[in-house]
């Protein structure tokens, strides 16, 4: 503990109360309902002047590290009283705060405060300050006052510590993912101008891999050369047999091999378009990466040669399209990954409507479990079951949209649709993740722990997904009523069960075991719900 005199306290505690979990957890499921930055904040906000039944709560945020004003602006406000818009960088709470990175609390105001900033409104006689910041970024500070002396007692300091420490990784990913899109916008655009560039050009322009297969025709040699997409990935020797002669394959060989340059190579290609053969002049130049990786070679028939300027623009963006390849599957999974990049479209704002298979697995006895217990026990147990079941969900090629609380929300069918292999797929997973918990193998759910169990619900249906958001922030995610059936199921089934509807059950065919149960009444459903109990699958 900190004692600045004997009338104010300042200091920092460890959260050592249970009872925070519940309003926690409660916090988590709606901060992982939208990741856009502004949306995450008023959560906290709300959140935090909610369960501690403070006066007033305000979000003080940082300042684009580019912009010339180096104070805290206000982001976000509840509470009635008028607070000033910016918080200075020299006031001595925010100095004290960024060089320790602790939490102030004033518990009583006194007549000669050491930190007057940390209240917002006169009628305040206590208040809270804490740092939302990770070990590579200040993001913003969350001040907190009541009317109420000796208000933030253990509890609420409790709540809130844990609370700006789950936001402050949040609101930094939200940041990430906000830079990658635009970085990611970069790239499209530089294609783009790329691509007209190529598609402008009269002369001939083609690339190899570092295998030797096609991989790129600019609209002139798809036309001259007459090449169809067929042709693509085809070796240079299939490809070009019996068009150019040998020494011409030879030096295409060594381009590619040996990373030669050679320039001015004359031949004639055999039935070419117009007049039949075509003479030309070839220059051939070893495709680098900025790291000095082969990539390739490009070819280009042409009377004048601008293969570095050409060079240098196709090894810059193949190295960016890496790179936010790498970003982007930090977050999902390898399929919708190699999807955005083959599909730029799918970035954009709004969805299409598919037919999938979604699933909800929610954890049996959780709330009881995690009655007492300290909030980072509990952190190490959920991680530790969601790396298995998540691995089991992705080696099943379902995707993986979101963790609420201790539930995972999977789909089967998005981005790419293979209906009844969707729903086999997503039915095994189920059955695979229910047999790893029983399993005494199981690397999870153990000590005290080891009496937990999962309850699985799914529906197959039309749903909307796609990348949804605005143009600062967008999660690639899915929605409609085949998503709100697929929840709604999963608390009907018990303790290791993995219960279906009917459409599921339609596309499964002859491979698995089921029982069928007695139909269900589900909120926002009319009529009862046929549902299926799985066994396990036959053979």
């Amino acid at each position: 503990m900190l004692r600045k005199n004997k009338k104010e306290r300042l200091y920092s505690v460890k959260p050592q109360n249970p009872s925070i979990m519940d309003p926690i957890v409660k916090a988590s499921r709606l901060m992982t309902r939208n990741m856009n930055f502004n949306d995450l904040v008023s959560v906290i906000v709300e959140q935090s002047l909610d369960v501690t039944r403070s006066d007033l709560s305000v979000f003080y945020a940082y300042n684009h590290k580019d912009s010339e004003d180096p104070d805290l602006t206000i982001l976000y406000k509840r509470g009635r009283w008028a607070v000033e818009e910016k918080l200075s960088r020299d006031a001595s709470l925010i100095d004290f705060i960024e060089e320790s990175g602790e939490t102030v609390i004033a518990l009583k105001r006194e007549k000669v405060d050491h930190f007057p900033e940390i209240y917002l409104a006169e009628e305040m006689k206590s208040a809270i300050a804490l740092p939302l910041f990770t070990p590579d970024s200040r993001i913003g500070i969350l001040i907190l006052n009541s009317r109420t002396g000796n208000f933030y007692n253990n509890f609420r300091f409790q709540f809130l510590d844990s609370l700006s420490k789950m936001g402050s990784g949040m609101l930094s990913n939200a940041l990430l993912f906000s830079a990658m899109k635009e970085s990611y916008k970069k790239i499209q655009s530089m294609e783009r101008y790329q691509e007209n560039i190529f598609s402008s050009m009269t002369n001939i322009l083609i690339t190899f891999d570092s295998d030797g297969n096609l991989s790129y025709a600019n609209r002139e040699a798809v036309e001259t050369l007459q090449l169809d997409d067929e042709m693509y990935g085809l070796h240079f020797t299939t490809l070009f047999k019996g068009r150019l002669s040998k020494s011409v394959l030879d030096a295409i060989e060594k381009s590619i091999s040996e990373g030669r340059q050679f320039l001015g190579i004359a031949g004639i290609y055999r039935n070419a378009k117009s007049a039949g053969d075509m003479d030309f002049k070839l220059n051939l130049s070893p495709l680098m990466g900025i790291r000095g990786k082969k990539l390739g070679t490009v070819a280009i028939m042409t009377d004048e040669t601008r293969e570095q300027e050409l060079q240098k623009q196709m090894s810059v963006v193949t190295e960016e399209r890496r790179q936010i390849k790498d970003m982007f599957a930090r977050y999902l999974s390898k399929d919708l990954v190699n999807n955005l990049l083959n599909k730029p479209e799918l970035v954009k704002p709004g969805g299409a409507e598919k037919r999938a298979t979604v699933l909800f697995a929610d954890i049996r006895g959780y709330t009881s479990f995690s009655e007492g217990k300290d909030p980072a026990y509990i952190i190490e147990i959920l991680n530790e079951y969601f790396n298995e079941a998540v691995e089991k969900v992705i080696n099943n090629k379902g995707y993986i949209d979101k963790f609420i609380g201790d539930c995972i929300m999977a789909a089967w069918g998005v981005p790419m649709v293979s209906e009844e292999e969707d729903a086999i797929n997503a039915v095994t997973c189920a059955l695979e993740i229910q047999n790893l918990i029983n399993s005494g193998k199981r690397q999870f759910f153990k000590g005290l722990a080891s009496n937990l169990k999962v309850g699985i619900g799914m529906h197959s249906g039309y749903l909307v997904a796609g990348n949804l958001g605005s143009s600062r922030r967008m999660d690639y995610t899915i929605i409609g009523d085949t998503v709100n059936v697929a929840a709604r199921l999963e608390g009907v089934a018990k303790a290791g069960e993995v219960i279906i509807t009917a459409d599921t059950r339609a596309m499964l065919g002859d491979h698995f075991k089921v029982e069928e149960r007695t139909p269900v009444q589900v909120k926002g459903k009319a009529k009862p719900i046929h549902i299926f109990n799985v066994i396990e699958r036959k053979g």
